[in-house]
């Protein structure tokens, strides 16, 4: 992978990974309609680590809610009140709701990998998203915070993002779906799907970087890995940013639409293109 190829699956991944339309499933796609052939493994640890780059982003912008939460946990600890904050029950709420997608995304790796090199696969997962917004909408009565989560919720929330594990089957969309189904407002179920991408995507990095590791090829990719990771820093906070102003204002149809076009479409070229 080239360095300008980076750049481009980074811009990808942070423009992509907070709206809900898949950023996995896009960074299967770009390359397959621009026609850059990857080492498939090589491929899917690139695609987790620049997810790395959206960490960042995360951290940036939610950093004076994340240290609050911080402080609010470790006063609940000394103070033996845990739960008695509600920013700290937030904090640990998110940690409990990062557990099913932990546990199921171990188990199974193998054939998370392997959609990762099924363009079909990722065009049809993508059909699936458009379906778990276009249900959200239709069928949840949003009105809650997210402080007013309760472990029920949360662990409703992680294991919609257990369905993230699949590439096309946006994380973001999927954990705001899950709020939505659980009464949170748009933009409340947003913001904790950004909170509790930080875990997830740690998680999810630092087994990648272990198989980066494993790799003879690593020290040819540390460049590309650099320059995706800053490039998906940079837009992931834009995203961010636009998501949760949109969010305030408008529903997820827009979303829906898009992920049913573009799977839908995917299909027919893939069944067209010799």
């Amino acid at each position: 992978m080239s360095v300008f190829q980076a750049i481009v699956l980074g811009l990808v991944q942070g423009a992509t990974e907070f709206l809900p339309i898949s950023s996995s499933g896009h960074l299967v796609l770009v390359p397959w309609l621009l026609g850059w052939q990857f080492d498939s493994r090589e491929a899917f640890i690139f695609n987790v680590l620049v997810q790395w780059g959206t960490i960042l982003a995360v951290i940036a912008y939610f950093f004076r809610d994340l240290v609050a939460i911080l402080r609010a946990v470790v006063r609940g600890i000394l103070r033996g009140k845990p739960l008695e904050d509600p920013q700290a029950r937030e904090g640990w709420l998110v940690l409990l709701a990062s557990l099913p997608a932990a546990v199921l995304g171990l188990w199974l790796k193998s054939a998370v990998e392997r959609a990762f090199d099924s363009p079909p696969a990722v065009m049809g997962f993508l059909l699936g998203t458009a379906a778990i917004l276009l249900l959200s909408e239709r069928l949840s009565r949003p009105g809650k915070t997210s402080l007013e989560l309760t472990a029920s919720d949360a662990i409703w929330i992680g294991l919609a993002q257990t369905l993230a594990l699949f590439p096309g089957i946006s994380r973001s969309g999927a954990t705001i779906a899950g709020g939505l189904f659980r009464s949170l407002t748009r933009a409340e179920a947003a913001r904790f799907s950004f909170l509790l991408a930080i875990p997830a995507m740690i998680g999810a990095g630092l087994i990648a970087l272990l198989d980066l590791a494993a790799l003879d090829s690593a020290p040819q990719q540390a460049l590309p890995l650099l320059a995706g990771f800053l490039a998906a820093a940079l837009v992931g906070w834009a995203s961010i940013h636009w998501l949760l102003g949109y969010l305030r204002r408008r529903r997820l149809y827009l979303f829906s639409l898009y992920c049913a076009i573009v799977g839908g479409g995917g299909l027919l070229l893939y069944v067209l293109r010799p």
